[in-house]
């Protein structure tokens, strides 16, 4: 078996959809992942030729036996220990979960340190666009692992069982839910005409907040987390963390909103993933666990 260090445990795991054409799913995180310096095992849990928000497509889910079987076979590579983390993002279907937990946890049983990542990819303020039973798997069998958990604010809603109306309420929510670190995208902005990412962790939350743009927002989700999740594991602290991932991604959305994009255009856009100029407002909130204990 190879021999590996702490200093080699950069490798992440990415499950997630994979688009022909687009900047989603494994197609963002993986691009972003590799360009700030991280090796990726990219696992594709559905392979579609593009988002399926530009009109109906067909699909490719690995069966469910086969799905496993890679799953297995990748708790058994002798490869194991170069993995610092695992990313997962969109399901093809509950059994997929199941599998993905099981991996996750030979992961942290091999290396306690490795980070993982749930990105619950579940629905929008259209409510769910996966099946309630793919959406229950990712709540009951992935995000009890999760160190991390990325979850737009509908997502959270469902997830929880409430209906956030404000941001407290939002980090009452995202506290309850258990991963240490919850960074809800698209919460409430306190500014007109604003949108942001708001933190929480167990002692803080932080918002990062910026001007809401008209542009491709496809894939937003899928590169917030890749790049959260590069940042902590190159070792910035949270508040750093969540401004210069909310930067990267915004500048990226508004220059592709400039050229009439449909899609991110992460190609042409790789300077903004290491290094944004992107202003965006940062705020410390008060935490909500402050509260009660006052």
């Amino acid at each position: 078996m190879p021999n590996t260090t702490a200093a080699d445990n950069t490798a992440v795991i990415v499950i997630s959809s994979h688009v022909v054409r687009g900047s989603v799913g494994n197609r963002a995180a993986v691009f972003a992942l590799e360009t700030l310096g991280h090796p990726v095992w990219a696992v594709p849990t559905v392979i579609l030729p593009w988002h399926t928000g530009h009109g109906p497509a067909g699909r490719i889910v690995p069966e469910v036996q086969q799905f496993k079987q890679l799953m297995e076979d990748m708790e058994r590579a002798p490869w194991l220990g170069e993995v610092g983390a695992v990313l997962t993002g969109y399901l093809g279907n509950a059994e997929q979960a199941k599998a993905a937990a099981k991996l996750i946890k030979a992961i942290k049983a091999r290396n306690p340190q490795a980070l993982y990542l749930c990105d619950p990819v579940i629905g929008d303020r259209e409510g769910l666009y996966v099946p309630e039973a793919t959406a229950a798997a990712i709540r009951d069998e992935l995000l009890p692992l999760a160190d991390i958990a990325t979850p737009n604010r509908f997502e959270l809603a469902w997830l929880s069982g409430v209906s956030p109306e404000n941001n407290e309420k939002l980090m009452e929510a995202a506290l309850d839910l258990g991963p240490s670190r919850m960074l809800v995208t698209s919460s409430f902005g306190m500014l007109n005409g604003s949108t942001g990412n708001l933190l929480v962790t167990d002692g803080h939350a932080y918002m990062a907040e910026h001007r809401h743009v008209e542009g491709p927002t496809n894939g937003m989700g899928d590169l917030t987390a890749a790049l959260f999740l590069a940042r902590i594991l190159d070792g910035m602290t949270d508040e750093k963390a969540l401004q210069s991932t909310t930067a990267s991604v915004f500048e990226i959305m508004v220059r592709a909103a400039k050229r009439g994009a449909d899609e991110l255009m992460l190609e042409a856009d790789a300077a903004s993933l290491s290094s944004p100029m992107a202003m965006v407002q940062m705020r410390q909130l008060m935490h909500p666990g402050k509260n009660l204990r006052a």
